[in-house]
């Protein structure tokens, strides 16, 4: 592989050939699988650079990298904003609306680090990202289950059977781990230690993290793994988590399987996911009197930038829980005190009473 990218840069430096954006992406994969990041992270650059190679092409724009600059990236910008949903989509037709602010930051964001491999790479002498500033990504608020949802979601599924014990195990496991789903797809069987209750995960940017997990857990996956779990087509296909022909079970199909218990369940007004099981995890762990630092190590998260939102919530939900039921707002109280009168010289003592109730 090394070699392989050192022929790369080598032709593009050494031999004249023109650093265009098309070309440059191939190099940038290569070192990027070498370095380790994630096939989502090199998909998002990947995607990135081409929706600004198309955009250049068609306004008659240069596409080698030392002749973009700030100028075409802010109408780079300006394009994105306006774009329609999903156009010129393989698979979706064109939505109403424009972009979310979301995906524009993501866009953005993945070509600033383009750029800066460039740039180190030795393609350009200074990135015009540092001159252009990124559109902020506005705030979402975090959907949640209620508890009453989780009930229902576990309850619909047919545990008497080989798949659906599979999948209460799996939508237990993301409620009581947060883990990602492309997390619980690469689980391993060598990574569960069942009796102390931890799973060995790997996270973004290949890190290695352990995850706790409760005794439901663990009763559920000794059950999943010792009777449930069939047979793997193949040796190397070592995965927790397996379809019903011993295949490991893809990403999308495990996100399938969750939506699916939604619908069952009816239940509405929050999008049933893997990724909203690990927001009501974090919120449920805060509830319930879990520390935010230990918090970031079980999720994975390599800053508190995103804890903090989930910090508010909880905060949140503590004022408002405040708020409902308080012991002094929910108690009636007779209060009484003591006013003094003067008559002939002596004082006499007259009790009075005030009734206080909850507003």
């Amino acid at each position: 592989m090394n070699g392989e990218i050192d022929n790369f840069l080598q032709e593009v430096l050494q031999r004249g050939t023109r650093a265009d954006l098309a070309h440059l992406v191939e190099g940038y994969r290569l070192c990027a699988q070498s370095e380790g990041k994630s096939s989502a992270t090199i998909a998002i650059v990947e995607a990135s650079v081409r929706y600004l190679e198309e955009f250049l092409c068609t306004n008659s724009f240069s596409t080698e990298i030392t002749k973009i600059g700030v100028r075409e990236l802010r109408h780079f910008i300006v394009y994105l904003q306006g774009r329609q949903r999903f156009a010129q989509h393989r698979f979706t037709r064109p939505q109403e609306g424009h972009l979310s602010g979301h995906t524009v930051n993501g866009y953005l964001r993945a070509l600033r680090s383009f750029w800066s491999w460039a740039q180190r790479e030795g393609f350009v002498e200074e990135s015009p990202f540092s001159h252009v500033q990124i559109p902020k990504a506005p705030r979402k608020v975090m959907p949640t289950f209620t508890e009453e949802q989780l009930r229902r979601l576990v309850e619909v599924i047919d545990t008497s059977s080989a798949s659906g014990h599979r999948d209460y195990t799996i939508i237990i496991t993301f409620l009581d781990t947060g883990m990602r789903c492309s997390e619980l797809t690469n689980l391993r069987v060598k990574d569960v230690n069942l009796r102390a209750r931890l799973l060995k995960v790997w996270g973004k940017g290949a890190k290695e993290r352990m995850v706790p997990f409760g005794r439901k857990v663990q009763g559920a996956l000794w059950k999943y793994m010792m009777s449930c779990r069939t047979q793997p087509i193949v040796p190397r296909y070592d995965h927790v988590f397996l379809t019903c022909q011993g295949r490991p079970l893809t990403k999308d199909r495990v996100e399938a399987i969750v939506e699916h218990y939604g619908r069952k369940a009816g239940i509405s007004g929050v999008r049933v996911s893997p990724h909203t099981c690990r927001h009501t995890f974090a919120i449920m762990f805060l509830r319930n009197g879990g520390n935010v630092f230990s918090l970031q190590r079980m999720m994975g998260h390599s800053t508190l930038d995103v804890l903090r939102i989930y910090v508010n919530m909880a905060q949140s939900d503590i004022q408002e829980a405040h708020r409902r039921y308080s012991p002094a707002d929910n108690m009636d109280f007779k209060l009484a005190y003591r006013r003094g009168k003067r008559n002939n010289g002596a004082i006499e003592k007259e009790t009075n009473t005030i009734e206080l109730r909850s507003t």
